[in-house]
């Protein structure tokens, strides 16, 4: 046999232990994985801390009457929704006012007109929000979640006091509908796994940190503590930003699944799934080093097995005599680490609860998640990323930024606001 084919395969069966492996990760999960139910707790009989939820949406008039209504029938016995209309250019705005009208003692609209400069949409529309908030607790919920339990809120504020966390983030189940929200959303958490795996984010000694911006709760000391969203004012995804914030000031960060508490839809087209997980791999690595460390990986790892059984296969069916038979075990040592990168991929989708079907799609997703990372390389060196109709732009950073403290608001940062 060739010695570049002995060195070719030899590299293939390296990438299959390393599939093997991730069997017993999985397992490991399985095992100790305690996803947050509605039952997990008794709930609150009275004494229930003030909760403050807010949401912020923009031209969401498609999931935010959905969203509201779902909050407000939480059995929580001591909260206020505050909802948030962020310059939508929809029929957001009047829905809010419609839900303020029909629940008069529990949602409370605020309307912001204008971004401020030197503020992201979402975080200065957050920021607006906690301002009117009069919770001891606050609880940040996407305008996409649908709630599926009464008892999510309770649930979640039981959790964080039991395990003592100053910030838990609920993770969403994430519901898909179309075929390409089905290939591409568990290639993208999957990535996301790798750098961030929940046993080291709820683990102290752990640097690893994330959250979820769909549903994240804190109290408003630690809130204070960690600077607010003034902290991550120019952050698209500010809720990486919090978790790393709270890991590195010593603070408790907890994640945890949720089961059967609520969805979130994040995507319902294949253009809106690319740009937003471009620009989620854009705000969270940050970096053009994390960047091509991530493609690195996902071509090494996902990529290269899969076209080597092309290419084996092509080779196979082209080569006679001794070549052909060097060519038949390259087709089955490259077949056989397919077939364990597939084994691997069945079981995560189980994991994530993901179609049954959507393992077999998992080569062409991991295209696809090339793509998007690339396409995040692009506005990282471009400095700029579009999202609901606002260009954001940014330093080109080969490092992280230095974290610095809160800078105190000036009236000049004062939004437009009308509160209601």
């Amino acid at each position: 046999m060739p010695l570049g084919m002995i060195i070719w395969l030899c590299a293939v069966g390296l990438v299959g232990v390393t599939w093997s492996l991730r069997h017993f990760a999985i397992s490991r999960a399985l095992r100790s994985n305690r996803k947050l139910s509605a039952n997990s707790h008794a709930g609150y009989a009275s004494d229930a801390p003030r909760l403050s939820v807010l949401v912020a949406a923009k031209d969401e008039e498609a999931n935010i009457a959905t969203c509201v209504r779902s909050l407000v029938d939480q059995d929580y016995p001591n909260f206020e929704v505050i909802v948030i209309d962020d310059r939508s250019v929809d029929r957001t705005g009047e829905i809010i006012e419609d839900l303020r009208r029909e629940f008069p003692d529990r949602v409370r609209a605020l309307h912001v007109s204008h971004l401020p400069d030197g503020w992201f949409g979402k975080n200065n529309a957050m920021r607006v929000g906690v301002r009117e908030a009069d919770g001891e607790w606050l609880c940040f919920v996407d305008a996409d979640c649908r709630q599926t339990s009464r008892a999510t809120l309770s649930m979640a504020m039981c959790e964080a006091e039991a395990s003592g966390a100053d910030f838990l983030s609920v993770l969403p189940v994430l519901e898909t509908r179309s075929f390409w929200e089905r290939v591409i959303q568990p290639v993208c958490a999957a990535i996301m796994v790798i750098w961030f795996n929940p046993e080291k984010v709820n683990n102290p000694k752990s640097k690893a940190a994330y959250a979820n911006g769909a549903f994240m709760l804190m109290s408003r000391e630690h809130y204070r503590a960690i600077g607010g969203h003034e902290r991550v004012r120019t952050e698209l995804n500010e809720d990486m930003h919090m978790a790393r914030i709270t890991k590195a000031s010593g603070r408790r960060l907890r994640v945890v699944e949720n089961d059967g508490l609520y969805l979130t839809r994040m995507y319902a087209s294949f253009g809106e799934a690319w740009r937003g997980w471009s620009r989620i791999f854009y705000g969270v690595f940050k970096t053009m080093r994390r960047l091509t460390a991530t493609l690195g990986l996902l071509l090494t790892a996902s990529v290269f097995p899969c076209v080597s059984l092309v290419v084996a296969a092509i080779g196979y069916a082209l080569a006679e005599g001794e070549a052909g038979r060097h060519w038949g075990i390259a087709l089955g040592v490259t077949a056989a680490v397919v077939a364990m990168l597939e084994s691997v991929i069945y079981r995560f989708m189980r994991l994530t609860r993901a179609a049954p079907w959507v393992w077999m799609t998992y080569p062409f997703g991991a295209l696809l998640g090339v793509g998007m990372l690339l396409a995040a390389m692009r506005k990282l060196v471009g400095g700029r990323t579009t999202w609901r109709g606002t260009t954001y732009r940014g330093e080109r950073r080969d490092e992280p930024a230095p974290a610095s403290g809160p800078k105190l608001p000036t009236d000049a940062d004062e939004p437009a606001v009308d509160a209601a």
